[in-house]
């Protein structure tokens, strides 16, 4: 049944072409993917400590829905029909997340496929912040210089910094965060003249000028500028989420039942690595440890004082269950196997206010969003692809077929006219230096290099003419084989010219290789586009 399951994996790519989308259900049949999870989900029969999952997941998100209505109306309005919410259980949830950085067009298209689908449902759309992830850097890679000499630079936005939790990332240059959008704009002007950064950087500023953080203010900014378009969403940092008392209730059931659940989470990664040919055990990502009585869970642990993120283990003891970061945090939770997790639940929710934090993991985060949060997530590519471990984590754990999730991706490429350069002369070249090289006798006409010297190169051509024609046998090989390499050898100056030409049109053709994958990249920021090309990827008129 494992390797059954497994088979379900599948790949998915961008798409190749210029302002290319892929939706996955198509946006055609998604409204039926949204209420063939909704149905699922209620007939379902699972318990979680004591609640049905469908109790627990209308609590949540009636939760979910104030908190990200009152966060998001810090920065931006909120749609009026939003503010009072008759009856949340009713109403479709779609939700989708990402890490808030300046990422490319493709992953932004995502949010409009959630403002879209919300409208069209009458839903409410949610994207998250997944602020539990580590700020590796802060600066974005922008094209400069002319089309025939293309160059990419770092700009930073921020001072560089200790890799942290972006929850834990506060904004420490003021000065090179509010000249970002001037340095940007200024560098790429001379390959595209009105870059979206122009627009973006002023609400940036302008919009909850009083937000420190530094990954809450760059998706602050980048929801405020959706708002120009009437994209209606909500927003939610993650961290938000993980004080949710039912996201306590949750965990708590995981670390419950975590000797099971380790074991499901293994087999399921097992089965990924199997079905894709992975070696490395390291990938997609580790298994959970185990050392003793302590298992390693799903989630990570650190201190506002200490923001290291570390694995949390834990183990059961009568009727606790002790979690610890094995350093210097160690909390016992009254809870055992099938006991009511109330406690437990409000003891988690606390550990913030103690400056502990208990945070998701990735396949922690996507598996509390999809079955007790959202009736869809809308993944990228990248998290797609891992969800599907997801998927049998769910099968082998919980017991039931997970909800089908939707895939959203799109292509674009900054518009900057230029002659690209033609697949086919991309190999050419060597193919024809390995040519002068074992069958110069071809070129040797060609090359204007005999000189009057025709009676030798006609020499050194019938005899290796000769050679070839003559068969092959264990006691001639050798000599066949120096008489064939020798004249190859002898007739290299009678090609000598046109190996220099054709050497010279190798390294303008490697250099107009190198310029256009930096023309044609599809991974800058959204920030470096204009508005009117970012406009390509909505022309749907559900959009």
């Amino acid at each position: 049944m494992l390797m059954d399951c497994a088979s379900k994996f599948r790949t998915l790519r961008a798409p190749h072409g210029d302002g290319q989308t892929l939706v996955d259900p198509s946006y055609a049949v998604l409204p039926g993917t949204v209420m063939n999870n909704r149905e699922a989900l209620a007939a379902t029969n699972y318990d979680v400590q004591g609640l049905s999952l469908a109790e627990l997941s209308k609590a949540a998100r009636e939760r979910l829905w104030r908190l990200a209505v009152a966060y998001t109306g810090q920065y931006r309005e909120v749609p009026e029909r939003w503010l009072d919410l008759e009856n949340a259980a009713d109403t479709p949830f779609i939700l989708s997340g990402h890490q808030p950085e300046m990422f490319h067009p493709g992953v932004w298209y995502k949010n409009f496929v959630l403002g879209g689908l919300a409208r069209r449902m009458d839903g409410v759309g949610i994207h998250l912040s997944i602020d539990s992830d580590l700020c590796r850097g802060a600066s974005i890679r922008v094209p400069t210089g002319g089309i025939d000499r293309p160059r990419v630079e770092a700009v930073p936005y921020d001072k560089p910094a200790p890799e942290v939790p972006y929850e834990e990332r506060t904004i420490r240059d003021k000065a090179t965060f509010s000249t970002f959008g001037e340095r940007v704009s200024a560098l790429i002007r001379p390959l595209v003249s009105d870059p979206m950064v122009a627009e973006l950087w002023p609400l940036m500023m302008e919009r909850n000028p009083q937000q420190s953080n530094l990954g809450l203010r760059l998706a602050q900014g980048r929801h405020a500028l959706e708002q120009t378009w009437n994209n209606e969403t909500l927003e939610l940092p993650q961290s938000a989420v993980c004080q949710m008392p039912e996201f306590g209730w949750f965990t708590a059931h995981l670390l419950a039942q975590l000797p099971r659940f380790r074991t499901a989470y293994n087999q399921a990664l097992g089965a990924y690595r199997c079905v894709h040919k992975m070696r490395n055990r390291a990938h997609p990502m580790p298994d959970l440890a185990a050392d003793g009585e302590w298992l390693e869970a799903p989630f990570w642990i650190w201190s506002a004082e200490d923001p290291e993120r570390r694995p949390l283990f834990a183990r059961q003891s009568g009727g606790q269950v002790i979690i610890t970061d094995r350093r210097s945090h160690s909390i016992a939770l009254p809870l055992g196997p099938d006991g009511d997790a109330s406690l437990a639940a409000e003891q988690l929710a606390e550990l913030s206010s103690r400056g502990i934090k208990v945070r998701t993991r990735a396949l922690t985060t996507t598996l509390f969003a999809r079955l007790v949060l959202s009736d869809v997530f809308l993944h990228g590519i990248g998290g797609a692809k891992y969800d599907r471990v997801t998927d049998q984590i769910v099968r082998l754990f919980f017991g039931f077929e997970p909800p089908e999730f939707a895939t959203v991706s799109a292509t674009l490429r900054l518009p900057i006219d230029h002659t690209s350069l033609e697949a086919a002369a991309v190999g050419q070249w060597e193919q024809r230096l390995r040519e002068l090289r074992y069958h110069p006798e071809q070129y040797v006409n060609l090359s204007g290099g005999a000189n009057g010297d025709s009676a030798s190169v006609e020499h050194i051509v019938s005899t290796k003419q000769r050679w070839l024609e003559t068969p092959k046998t264990l006691e001639n090989a050798r000599e066949r084989h120096v008489a064939i390499a020798g004249a190859n050898d002898q007739l290299q100056p009678y090609v000598a010219s046109l190996r220099d030409q054709i050497e010279r049109e190798r390294v303008d053709t490697q250099h107009r290789k190198r310029s256009e994958a930096i023309l044609n990249s599809r991974e800058y920021s959204f920030g470096l586009y204009p508005r009117k090309h970012f406009d390509k990827l909505l022309a749907e008129p559900e959009l």
